[in-house]
């Protein structure tokens, strides 16, 4: 048996394709896993589980059937879904993570995390996702009207992409983690496994850490390609998973 670790789907309308692969992914091979871990931004944005867009609903139905087949499905919301709440995991049926969280699989403690938490040099991101996670902030914005939500969301994505374009002109490693920020996180936690998403960019890394050998281990997106990491009692693998035709599934 295998336990499947994805993240960084950025699941969106304008994009079904990547949609059609999650929805056969889950339907395939997942449904012969021990357990499914989506760490962080299964969505390419989320203003609030009220939110009827066709996409969600059919990743809540996809997921739930997943989980109805007796496959746990276990979420952690990432800088784009930070919203994503309790009635949306109810319809999908599955369990919210805390970020950070440690698991045990194969009999081994893993660290997982979204990553973003660990890019300590984009200043800038940090001070919005602080201020974004606060839970008065999130309060007031989901009692505004959907449209308005919906209408920040883009203007935050247009932001984004332009702070990022911005980045990558000055710096590119400002946007990928920062080593010593890794290093503390795997000291304070003890444990020889990271796994995490976020900056796109999938590897697995060796480390030493207080005279352990430790490993990170970076899911990839989902735009060009799909991306999955197995593990199973042979040990850890990445793969990647091609998009193919639209399938209506």
């Amino acid at each position: 048996m295998t336990t499947l670790f994805i993240s960084d789907l950025h699941l969106d309308a304008e994009r079904p394709q990547v949609t059609d692969l999650f929805l056969r992914f889950l339907r395939d091979e997942a449904r012969s896993a021990d357990a499914l871990y989506i760490l962080g931004d299964l969505f390419e944005a989320w203003v609030g589980d009220d939110d009827p867009s066709e996409t969600g609903a059919r990743v809540a139905n996809g997921l739930r059937a997943l989980a109805d087949a007796g496959v746990p499905v276990f979420f952690m919301r990432g800088n784009r879904d930070f919203l994503l709440g309790a009635e949306f995991a109810r319809r999908a049926r599955m369990t919210l993570l805390p970020d950070p969280a440690v698991v045990v699989v194969e009999g081994r403690p893993l660290l997982l995390m979204h990553g973003d938490t660990l890019c300590t040099g984009d200043s800038a991101y940090q001070a919005f996702r602080t201020q974004t996670r606060d839970p008065q902030w999130q309060a007031r914005f989901l009692a505004q009207p959907l449209e308005a939500r919906l209408a920040f969301a883009a203007q935050a994505r247009a932001a984004s992409r332009a702070h990022q374009a911005g980045l990558q002109d000055r710096m590119g490693s400002i946007t990928d983690v920062a080593p010593d920020a890794v290093q503390a996180t795997l000291a304070r936690f003890g444990i020889d496994t990271l796994i995490h998403g976020h900056t796109h960019r999938p590897a697995i890394h060796e480390l030493t850490v207080d005279g352990r050998e430790c490993r990170r281990i970076v899911l990839g997106d989902w735009y060009e390609q799909g991306s999955v990491l197995r593990i199973d009692a042979r040990g850890a693998a990445l793969a990647a998973l091609p998009i193919g035709t639209s399938d209506a599934g």
